[in-house]
C-alpha cells in the first residue's frame, strides 16, 4: 500500500510511484540507499571543494555504508573517525586521508591510533601533553578541538558548545604556547546548520584566536554544515570559506555527516499487526525507534512517510509503532488515504545519516538489512543479519 497525497512530501507521485514498484522487492526491514541520489549530494561537494579550494572529508559517525566507499573517494579525499573502530574502517575500506577527534583517547590503544592517523586532533591540552609526542613520532599531524564559544544549536542534546560542553577547550584554559605544539585547530560548532551559522563560526574563531591562527597549517571546521538541504545558500558558503582560507593561509576542512547522506535513501518496513486503543488504532511494524531509530526518541523528530499525512487530513489515522516491549517504542502519528492493512509496506524517508550508525539489536528485534539500489536501478542486498549476528554481539 502506497498513497501519493502528502503536501509535504520529499518526492514527487511519480518518485513515489517509482518506490511502489520495488519496496516489495527488498527484505524488510531494510535500510535502501540510492546510488543516484548519493552521488548528486557528492557532485554538489565536489563543486564547493573545487571553488573554496577547502577540502570536505566524510564524518563516519554520521554515515559508514562502506559499500559505497568506491563512489564516495571519487568526490571526497578522506574521512574522519571518532574511535579506533571508525578509523580502521577509514583507513581499510576508504583509503583516503584518515583523520581523528575523540573526547579522550585510551592509552591501550593509542599507539594504533597514532599509526593510521594522518591528522590527530586532541579534545584537551591536557591529552596533547600526554600522547602529542607519540602522535608526531608517528608522523600525525597534531591539532586541538577549540570552543569558539558560539551556541548555534537549539537542542542542548546536540549542541557541541553547550554551558559546560566537554567538547573542546575554551580560550581561556589555553595558553599561547600550546600552539606552537599544534599544527592546526578543530572547532564543531553546529549540527544541521544553515550557512550563516558557518558564517558565524568562522568569526568567532578570528575572534578568538586572531593572534595566532596565523601559526597553523590547517583549521577543521568540524560538521553540521547541511550544505546538501535544498534552498541552502552555496554560493554564499564558497565566497565564505574561500575568504577564510585566503585571510589566513590555511589548508581548511569540513567534516559533515549529514550533508553527505542527506535524502538519498530509506527505511522500508511492513505492518505486522494493527492493534485498537482508546486514541488511534496503532500499526505495529517490523523496525523499531529505540533499535532502529534512535534520534526519534532523543531529539525528537517526527520521519516523513511517503505517502503518510499529517494526522486527521486523510481519511484514516494511526500511530506507528515498533515491536520492542520498550512501551514508549512509538514513531509517531500519520495519517493515510486508504486504510493499513497487515502486510503493508511503509517507507520512511532520510535515513541514512545517523541512523544506521545508531542501530542495535535491541529485544533482539532483527537488524534492517542494508540495500543499494544502484544507478542502473538494480537493487543490491548488500548484508542481511542472522541469530547469530544478535548472539555474538553478546558473547
Amino acid at each position: 500500500m502506497i498513497a501519493s497525497l502528502n503536501p509535504i512530501a520529499l518526492r514527487t507521485a511519480e518518485e513515489a510511484q517509482h518506490i511502489a514498484e520495488w519496496m516489495h522487492d527488498v527484505p524488510s526491514p531494510s535500510f535502501v540507499l540510492e546510488e543516484n541520489k548519493l552521488r548528486q549530494n557528492l557532485e554538489l561537494m565536489a563543486r564547493v571543494q573545487a571553488e573554496s579550494g577547502a577540502k570536505i572529508i566524510l564524518a563516519l559517525k554520521g554515515f559508514a555504508q562502506w559499500s559505497v566507499f568506491p563512489l564516495v573517494r571519487q568526490f571526497l579525499p578522506g574521512a574522519t573517525a571518532s574511535s579506533l573502530y571508525e578509523l580502521r574502517l577509514s583507513a581499510e575500506e576508504f583509503g583516503g586521508e584518515n583523520h581523528i577527534y575523540s573526547a579522550g583517547y585510551r592509552a591501550d590503544e593509542f599507539d594504533e591510533i597514532a599509526g593510521l592517523a594522518d591528522h590527530l586532533v586532541f579534545n584537551s591540552v591536557g591529552q596533547l601533553d600526554r600522547f602529542g609526542d607519540t602522535a608526531r613520532a608517528n608522523g600525525a599531524s597534531v591539532g586541538l578541538r577549540v570552543n569558539p564559544g558560539v551556541s548555534e544549536v537549539e537542542f542542548e542534546l546536540y549542541n557541541p558548545c553547550r554551558a559546560g560542553s566537554r567538547l573542546g577547550t575554551r580560550p581561556e584554559f589555553i595558553d599561547d604556547d600550546v600552539f606552537d605544539r599544534i599544527d592546526g585547530i578543530h572547532a564543531h560548532a553546529l549540527c544541521e546548520s544553515d550557512v550563516d551559522a558557518t558564517l558565524r563560526l568562522m568569526e568567532a574563531l578570528e575572534a578568538n584566536f586572531s593572534h595566532v591562527l596565523h601559526k597553523m597549517r590547517w583549521v577543521n571546521l568540524g560538521g553540521g554544515h547541511l550544505m546538501t538541504r535544498p534552498g541552502y545558500d552555496v554560493d554564499t558558503l564558497i565566497d565564505g570559506l574561500r575568504a577564510f582560507r585566503e585571510r589566513w593561509d590555511v589548508e581548511l576542512y569540513l567534516e559533515p555527516g549529514s550533508a553527505v547522506a542527506l535524502n538519498t535513501g530509506v527505511l522500508v518496513a511492513t505492518v505486522l499487526d494493527i492493534v485498537d486503543t482508546e486514541l488511534d488504532p496503532v500499526a505495529i511494524l517490523d523496525i523499531s525507534a529505540t533499535a532502529h531509530m534512535p534520534d526519534v526518541l532523543e531529539q525528537p523528530y517526527r520521519p516523513e512517510v511517503v505517502g503518510g499525512l499529517m494526522p486527521g487530513i486523510g481519511n484514516h489515522t494511526y500511530r506507528l509503532g515498533g515491536g520492542s516491549c520498550l512501551a514508549g517504542d512509538a514513531i509517531g502519528e500519520y495519517s493515510f488515504v486508504s486504510p493499513l492493512e497487515i502486510g503493508d509496506r511503509l517507507v520512511f524517508e532520510d535515513q541514512m545519516h545517523y541512523t544506521m550508525v545508531k542501530t542495535t539489536m535491541f529485544n533482539g528485534v532483527n537488524h534492517p538489512a542494508i540495500v543499494v539500489q544502484r544507478e542502473s536501478g538494480e537493487l543490491d542486498v548488500v548484508r542481511t543479519f542472522t541469530y547469530e549476528d544478535f548472539r555474538d554481539r553478546l558473547s
